[in-house]
């Protein structure tokens, strides 16, 4: 009898350890998230909290911060689509036997490209700064075509776009690309073989039945150009009123008044919160 009792005790012993191992490291991890989060909305009242978001840093960091991401996001949603169109369709669908090798190589390459133009989601900030100077910038690989047609981009509000759109655009590239590849190859021969033509196939058919992960890449796109901070401190500058964005008056206003940089930070952290709750609101429909 005491022998019968010994493997359930064991398991029993192995159930307890378990749940108690999955607990703490949880635990751990939401502490590690939620202590953060507990000192930024806590450790002030709430009165000096909104009289930070009275400093003269604020206003025109946020207007500029909403006009900059406004713009490109809609550089990604514009350029980024077709391009994300035309890497699902190169990299998926049947060809013909003849046509293997021919298609296996074509699919290689675009596969490389969906790689490069995912990359800049995973680069340093530093790097992706670095690397918009050198193509951008006066001794850039662009830089003399550019000054002779007297156009100067680094440290002015267009290098702020052309930061964000860098580093935001992998996230909704990463998200149509799925959406396009996800979609019924039957529904496109149906619609090609009825005589649409490609462009109405895309504008018609594809983007409106991929429109809810298309929404949600959108919004982590500009929810990345909202937060930019490495890449637009080194291509675009901190000018206040010019280049300066909230994340940079956020590393402006910790050198003088601890309280704005916390006020800003909680307006970043609520905005992120609402789109997250609105993504996940879309999701679910």
């Amino acid at each position: 009898m005491s022998a019968a009792r010994r493997p359930a005790r064991r398991r029993a012993l192995l159930a307890i350890a378990w749940s108690s191992a999955l607990g703490l490291l949880s635990g751990l991890l939401l502490l590690l998230v939620a202590l953060p989060l507990a000192g930024l909305l806590f450790s002030a009242p709430p009165r000096q909290l909104l009289a930070g978001l009275s400093d003269p840093l604020v206003a025109p960091a946020l207007r500029l911060t909403l006009f900059t991401t406004t713009v490109s996001l809609l550089v990604i949603l514009t350029c980024g689509t077709p391009l994300a169109w035309l890497i699902a369709r190169r990299t998926g669908g049947a060809v013909g036997a003849g046509q293997v090798d021919r298609a296996s190589r074509a699919s290689r390459i675009w596969r490389m490209l969906e790689t490069l133009v995912e990359l800049p989601a995973v680069l340093p900030p530093a790097v992706a700064g670095v690397a918009l100077l050198l193509a951008f910038g006066r001794r850039g690989l662009l830089g003399p075509g550019l000054a002779a047609a007297g156009i100067g981009l680094p440290f002015t509000r267009a290098a702020v776009v052309v930061a964000q759109t860098f580093v935001a655009a992998p996230f909704y590239l990463q998200a149509a690309i799925a959406a396009f590849r996800r979609l019924d190859p039957d529904l496109i021969l149906v619609a090609r073989t009825l005589g649409a033509s490609p462009p109405r196939v895309l504008f018609t058919i594809a983007i409106p039945v991929a429109w809810p992960s298309l929404a949600g890449g959108a919004a982590m796109s500009w929810a990345r150009a909202l937060g930019e901070f490495g890449a637009t401190l080194m291509f675009a500058g901190n000018m206040s009123g010019r280049t300066q964005t909230l994340p940079l008056a956020i590393y402006t206003a910790l050198e003088s008044d601890l309280r704005t940089a916390q006020s800003l930070s909680i307006l970043l952290v609520a905005i992120a919160f609402a789109l997250l709750v609105a993504i996940r609101a879309g999701a679910r429909r």
